[in-house]
């Protein structure tokens, strides 16, 4: 499997060589995706009906769920195939996908926690203004850059990556292709020239998060100082739920960011990669569900409706 003349299909990690293990890990991650899909399915269905929830905050909430949905697509799928048919090989251009929908979806994905955070701190800090900066058409504006400059820029990272042929190994020590494993097994000229747009675009990651960091602090400032407690609970319960949701994708991503790029699989790496992957898309529609009470009531209302209808 070591240094190949030229890669056409990668080799990925199992969580386990035993096949009982095997088929209970794919099982459970099958659960998990089904789970995560319905959850977001859910949340997309219930503010497409309701249209007292055809408000800025929960058309990006549309958009966060539709991009989870996606970003759960890019891994699980495979890796549940991999477990059930113990077939752990992955195409050369099936890893090109995987790494550049990975790319596009996370990054994306802290785009539009940037953006909810504004939209939070425009509702809660400047209310009188904030009709005519959050218009509908702006939203859309908003929203179509952010998924085009995620996508290209998910192109830049992959073109990098792949415009040499791998040729050093094909064993991935990961569940998936991995982009700090991906970048252990290209070439010097390749890692360096991939290792310099990363360090710059981590620039524009530091932003955002510096930017979302302002943006609450300047939004929990303006709640302490209402004087209402009624008032001040209603605006804890829109900017909460948000809040959890970015501090759950950024923990995690920071721990396969800060992680070290082992040479052979671990349990412990693993699951780090089962966070960051799986957790965000799975728990986010449950964290809406349980703490933001608008999201809470439409979906009694819908499945009371669905109840009817059955009957």
């Amino acid at each position: 499997m070591e240094n190949l003349t030229g890669v056409t299909e990668f080799l990925l990690s199992g969580f386990s060589d035993t096949w009982e293990l095997q088929i209970l890990h794919g099982v459970l991650f099958l659960l998990m995706y089904l789970s995560a899909l319905v959850g977001n399915l859910l949340i997309i269905m219930v503010i497409t009906l309701n249209h007292c929830l055809h408000t800025p905050m929960y058309f990006f909430l549309k958009n966060l769920s539709f991009l989870d949905l996606c970003y759960v697509s890019v891994t699980m799928p495979k890796s549940i195939h991999s477990s059930l048919t113990h077939n752990n090989f992955i195409s050369y251009l099936g890893c090109m996908a995987q790494v550049y929908f990975f790319f596009a979806f996370a990054s994306a994905e802290l785009a539009f926690l940037t953006v909810m955070s504004y939209d939070r701190y425009a509702a809660i800090c400047h209310p009188l203004h904030y009709g005519a900066k959050m218009t509908s058409g702006r939203c859309h504006q908003i929203a179509a850059m952010a998924w085009l400059i995620c996508f290209f820029y998910a192109a830049v990272h992959t073109s990098n990556m792949f415009w040499e042929p791998i040729s050093r190994s094909n064993r991935i020590h990961q569940f998936f292709c991995d982009i700090p494993h991906v970048l252990a097994i290209v070439s010097c000229e390749v890692f360096f020239v991939e290792f310099v747009t990363l360090a710059l675009s981590s620039c524009l990651v530091m932003g955002c998060f510096v930017f979302m960091i302002i943006s609450y602090y300047q939004i929990f400032s303006t709640v302490f100082r209402i004087p209402s407690v009624e008032s001040r609970a209603k605006a804890f319960s829109t900017c909460s739920p948000q809040l959890i949701v970015t501090v759950l994708f950024l923990t995690t991503g920071l721990f396969a960011a800060l992680g070290p790029i082992t040479k052979t699989s671990s349990i412990q790496d693993l699951v780090i990669a089962m966070a960051y992957t799986i957790f965000p898309p799975f728990l986010n529609p449950i964290i809406y569900s349980l703490r933001n009470k608008e999201i809470k009531t439409s979906m009694w209302r819908l499945f009371g409706k669905m109840y009817l209808l059955k009957n």
